[in-house]
C-alpha cells in the first residue's frame, strides 16, 4: 500500500518530525511543500536522516510512528540512498510505501520482585553479554515455560534475542544466516553445545541470571542496564510494530532499502 491509505489525504497536512544529527538540513526541502510542517512535537511523521542507528534511535523515542529514513551515511543498510529531494517529494505526493516490521517486549524483572522494572520495545535486538571482561555470564533459558537443554546452565558471553528485521544485524553475524519469521536466539561465544534457535512469533522467552554479573543492551541505545544472579527477562513479539516508509517495495528482508 503507499503512504496516503495510512498516513494523509489529499487535503490533510503532515507534521514532519526531523531526527539525527543533521536534519535540519532537510527542513528547506520540507518547506516546498504546502501539505507538509516541520514540528517539534506530536508528528505523523519521522523523517530520519542518518543511518541505521538513527532509525532505531527514532523507533524508540516514537514508537509506532512511521518513520521515512534517508540515508546520510556509511552505513545505512535500512536507509532509503535516494536524494533527500527525491525522498521528501514523494513524501508530499503520498508516493511511499508502507511497510510493517515486528518488535519484541522485554520486560526486566529484578531477583524475587514480580512486577518488572523496566519494559523495553526494541525493533532490533536485545543483547545480553556478561558484565565484566575477564569473567563469563551463566544463565538458564525457558521456552514457553519449558527448560531448554534440560534446565542445562549455559556459560558464555552471552545471547541475542531479536526480530526477523534485526536478524540483519548481530544476529547473522553470530549464525551466518537470517530469518523471516519468529524469533530468534543466538548463543554467543560459549563452550556448550547448543543450537542458535528460530522459534515460533507467539512463543515467550524467560532467562535467569545465574551467575553475574551481567549487562543487557538494546538496539542502539546508548544505555547498558546491568544485572545480577536470579534476574530475569521475559521476551515476546510486541503486539504493535513499526511502520517504515520506503520509495519502492521491499520484497526480501535482507533487501537494502
Amino acid at each position: 500500500m503507499n503512504a496516503s491509505t495510512e498516513l494523509m489525504t489529499e487535503s490533510k497536512v503532515v507534521r514532519v518530525l526531523l531526527f539525527g544529527a543533521q536534519a535540519q538540513e532537510l527542513q528547506s526541502l520540507v518547506a516546498e511543500y504546502s501539505n507538509l510542517r516541520v514540528v517539534n512535537a506530536d508528528p505523523d511523521v519521522v523523517a530520519c536522516y542518518g543511518g541505521d542507528g538513527t532509525l532505531l534511535a527514532a523507533e524508540l523515542e516514537w514508537p509506532g510512528v512511521p518513520k521515512v529514513p534517508i540515508l546520510n551515511s556509511r552505513v545505512g543498510h535500512r536507509c532509503i540512498p535516494h536524494p533527500p529531494e527525491q525522498v521528501i517529494d514523494a513524501l508530499a505526493k503520498h508516493a511511499l510505501v508502507v511497510n510493517k516490521y515486528g518488535k519484541i517486549r522485554c520486560a526486566i524483572h529484578r531477583a524475587g520482585v514480580a512486577e518488572p522494572e523496566r519494559i523495553l520495545t526494541p525493533l532490533n535486538e536485545i543483547i545480553l553479554s556478561k558484565g565484566r571482561a575477564n569473567s563469563a555470564v551463566r544463565y538458564r533459558i525457558w521456552i514457553n515455560g519449558d527448560p531448554y537443554q534440560d534446565d542445562q546452565e549455559i556459560i558464555g558471553d552471552g545471547l541475542v534475542i531479536c526480530t526477523p528485521f534485526g536478524s540483519t544485524a548481530y544476529f547473522s553475524k553470530i549464525t551466518r544466516g537470517v530469518f523471516t519469521k519468529g524469533i530468534g536466539v543466538a548463543f554467543v561465544a560459549t563452550p556448550d553445545q547448543v543450537n542458535h534457535l528460530v522459534i515460533p512469533s507467539d512463543s515467550v522467552v524467560r532467562v535467569v541470571i545465574t551467575r553475574g554479573p551481567a549487562m543487557l543492551a538494546y538496539d542502539c541505545a546508548p544505555e547498558h542496564i546491568s544485572l545480577e544472579e536470579d534476574d530475569e527477562l521475559v521476551v515476546h513479539k510486541h503486539p504493535d510494530g513499526a511502520t517504515i516508509l520506503t520509495c519502492a517495495p521491499v520484497r526480501r528482508l535482507s533487501e537494502p532499502f
